[in-house]
């Protein structure tokens, strides 16, 4: 009798995720779990996706995102699942959706607003709810949650520009544990930004403590970035030290053009510290960062793009240099009116970008900004940059290390069992891409487009993403860390 499957790939040249060599076969899925991976000639199923002279890889996890509404708001994930995503982490940069125990009244602070600039989907009182709405409404990509510090400051303190108090931290470490207990897989801080730069490593560790009960991660955006990097890599690495869990340290770069070059300390840094500590990293291919508008952080750019402002949108996709010349105003009063604003800054160097994205325990993720008129072109094209421009193009390094380090590390990084590698009795998440055609297409002048080379994503079992657009299907889940 003949085999039969729910979704059959043929003639799939594979790559399993894991940095071994490619080799080809075909893949029989049943359910949502991969049941045979060989040759199925006389194999049948209910769906077959030709993929002659193409690759088979395990489905992409985005590291880094900040995707905590776009599941709710935009389930499709059209995004990410273009891209051949079928895992994002969110919750970054300590800034999560959940919990906000009073709801989010007036004005939302930034960088919050990043991920809602009204309030209305801070509405999930405890992390639980959130997980919840997520079960009940699921998003057409799986996710993996972090629970954020920022957020947990804005909802417990009356005041944010001093360290928490006793009974602040208090009542944040039982938020912290709510969530964990909800399904998160770990705390995240952004001690870069305003809302928590004036906490103390200590309180990061004290709000974080529950992480070590339960096998929770630690992911930081770092204090700084630029002339203190190695300073802030050393608090990041003691408050993994004392809490004894694994740190990530989230869009790894060092920017200015005083610190250019600066990545040959930190890699080292990093390296050193991994030999003591679980220690890992994640990066995204392109040049300019992307955050909240301000005066100070255009100081160390060589550009700077407006991506989106709620006063004046129609300015979103312009150079700053040229809005400023449009209002007639001093660069710093025209930054004021802008408000709330995002924006897109030029300040590293491609040699630190290649050597930190070729660094063997680097991870990537797309830190994209989905509700930004005009985002920074990461959040469309950040995965098939790296397997076109880096990998084919460049020869910063084979295919089998790309997908690796969108696959394979990051499913072990971040504790996602039966993710990010083909094997019998997988999870079945699984892109289908054109090595030789695989590339970005989003631009800073035309950042949403989706891109090419992708011809079919697969999220547990269900396509999600084929012929160039979404299918509708959302048979995405909460992943849990094992």
């Amino acid at each position: 009798m003949k085999e039969r499957f729910d979704l059959l790939i043929r003639n799939a040249t594979i790559i399993d995720g894991s940095g071994a060599a490619r080799f080809d076969g075909d893949i029989g899925v049943r359910g949502d779990r991969i049941a045979k991976i060989g040759r199925l000639d006389d194999a049948k199923a209910d769906v077959e996706v030709d993929a002659s002279r193409k690759i088979a890889a395990p489905g992409f996890i985005d590291a880094h995102t900040h995707d905590d509404r776009l599941m709710l708001s935009a389930g499709e994930m059209a995004p990410k699942v273009s891209q051949g995503v079928t895992t994002v982490v969110a919750g970054n940069c300590g800034i999560s959706l959940a919990p906000m125990p009073g709801g989010m009244n007036g004005t939302v602070p930034s960088p919050l607003d990043l991920l809602d600039n009204e309030g209305k989907w801070f509405r999930f009182p405890t992390f639980g709810a959130y997980v919840e709405e997520l079960g009940a409404h699921p998003a057409a990509a799986n996710c993996a949650l972090l629970v954020g510090h920022m957020t947990l400051r804005v909802a417990t303190m009356d005041s944010l520009d001093r360290a928490a108090t006793a009974a602040e931290i208090a009542r944040m470490r039982e938020l912290v544990r709510e969530a964990l207990v909800a399904g998160a897989i770990g705390f995240s801080t952004g001690l870069y930004y305003e809302l928590s730069n004036a906490a103390p490593a200590e309180e990061v560790v004290e709000i974080a403590r529950p992480l070590t009960e339960f096998n929770g991660i630690y992911c930081t955006h770092m204090r700084d970035e630029a002339e203190h990097v190695l300073a802030s890599l050393d608090e990041s690495f003691r408050v993994g030290r004392e809490l004894a869990v694994p740190v990530v340290i989230s869009h790894h770069k060092v920017v200015g053009t005083r610190s250019h070059g600066r990545s040959k300390e930190t890699l080292p840094r990093i390296a050193e510290a991994m030999r003591n500590q679980s220690v890992c990293l994640d990066c995204y291919p392109y040049m300019a960062s992307s955050t909240m508008l301000s005066y100070a952080r255009i100081l160390i750019c060589s550009r700077v793009i407006v991506s989106s402002s709620r006063s004046f949108p129609q300015f979103a996709g312009m150079d700053l240099d040229e809005v400023v010349r449009k209002m007639g105003l001093p660069v710093e009063e025209a930054i004021a009116k802008l408000q709330p604003a995002s924006a897109i800054y030029f300040s590293m160097d491609e040699a630190d970008v290649q050597r930190i994205l070729s660094f063997e325990h680097t991870m990537v993720g797309s830190d994209g900004l989905p509700h930004d008129i005009a985002p920074h072109p990461r959040l469309w094209g950040c995965f098939p940059r790296v397997l076109g421009h880096y990998s084919r193009d460049l020869k910063l390094f084979p295919l089998e290390t790309a997908v690796r380090k969108m696959t394979g590390l990051p499913a072990r990084t971040f504790g996602l069992k039966d993710r990010g590698v083909l094997k019998e009795g997988a999870h079945a998440d699984i892109t289908v891409f054109d090595p030789l055609t695989v590339a970005a297409t989003a631009t800073w002048e035309k950042p949403i487009q989706s891109a090419r080379g992708i011809d079919a994503t697969i999220v547990n079992g269900a396509i999600v993403w084929r012929d160039g657009k979404p299918t509708g299907a959302r048979p995405g889940r909460v992943l849990k860390r094992t």
